[in-house]
């Protein structure tokens, strides 16, 4: 099927892409396209207007780290994030998870920020986000706001980005001392998202777990924050038995939104979460040292 007929714009700077969306709520944001064109092609999305963003050069910096943060400019590829010596070295997990996306083709167009906007729950990188703490940075007509990316997403491919707004960075705080991180998916086997994914981050100092953060996609509308299995897990040495008390506590974290398809139902999708969250958790203890 072809996409209806679309008038198309490339920007040349932010402000100017945020002037041709605010002239047209309809408008769409065109990055790498990996998820807009399907969409288009399918008559689920039917744009009058294309906002081309690819050339835009304040959103093409790559990455970035000072002070501790880790700074990913929106058109970011996943593959360049997955090849960052900065991000392998102070976000592993994310690093780990951006080299999970799709195949080859998909990592070498898609990007961070275009990934963010479109919030599929099967996607591996706003559940890796929500664990890590980490915050998108939005240009509109009103100026600039930052966002946490656990409040960012709001549901099914629903998130809080206006109309007339743009994706500019995301910041990512670097890893800490003592700080280790995982993420375990069950992939699809024919797309390769997550049916369920599971993202943790463990902090262990002098044989205790200090702080902790999980977060688990593909379950719901929006990734899960597992605040039951932080919870459960700091201030306790963290024993396989600890582990395995603190992954099931996921369950306490699910609320009755839960997806289901034909290839995974409720029930397995509620099961599978314990299940990657126990192997995230004990990659992430094992990291810590």
């Amino acid at each position: 099927m072809y996409s209806s007929q679309t008038e198309y714009q490339r920007a040349g700077s932010v402000q100017e892409a945020v002037s041709l969306l605010a002239g047209n709520e309809d408008a769409k944001v065109l990055a790498g396209g990996h998820s807009l064109i399907p969409l288009m092609k399918l008559r689920l999305a039917s744009p009058s207007l294309l906002v081309d963003i690819g050339h835009v050069e304040e959103l093409n910096c790559g990455v970035t780290c000072n002070d501790g943060t880790i700074s990913i400019s929106s058109l970011t590829t996943h593959a360049a994030i997955a090849s960052s010596d900065i991000v392998k070295s102070d976000s592993p997990m994310l690093a780990e998870a951006a080299g999970m996306v799709g195949d080859p083709a998909v990592r070498n167009r898609g990007t961070i920020g275009g990934n963010l906007a479109h919030s599929d729950p099967a996607s591996d990188l706003p559940t890796v986000l929500t664990a890590l703490g980490a915050t998108i940075n939005i240009t509109g007509p009103s100026g600039s706001r930052s966002e946490c990316v656990s409040g960012f997403i709001q549901g099914l491919m629903e998130n809080n980005l206006g109309s007339d707004e743009i994706i500019t960075s995301i910041d990512v705080p670097a890893k800490g001392a003592n700080q280790g991180m995982a993420y375990a998916k069950l992939s699809h086997p024919a797309s390769r998202y997550a049916v369920v994914g599971a993202a943790a981050s463990v902090t262990v100092e002098g044989g205790t777990v200090t702080a902790a953060s999980v977060a688990v996609g593909g379950v719901q509308p929006a990734p899960t924050v597992g605040n039951s299995v932080a919870a459960s897990l700091v201030g306790n040495a963290p024993t396989d038995a600890a582990l395995d008390e603190a992954a099931s506590a996921i369950c306490n974290d699910i609320g009755d939104d839960v997806l289901s398809d034909i290839f995974a139902s409720e029930d397995y999708r509620k099961a599978m979460a314990v299940v990657y969250t126990r192997r995230a958790l004990g990659c992430a203890v094992e990291c810590a040292g």
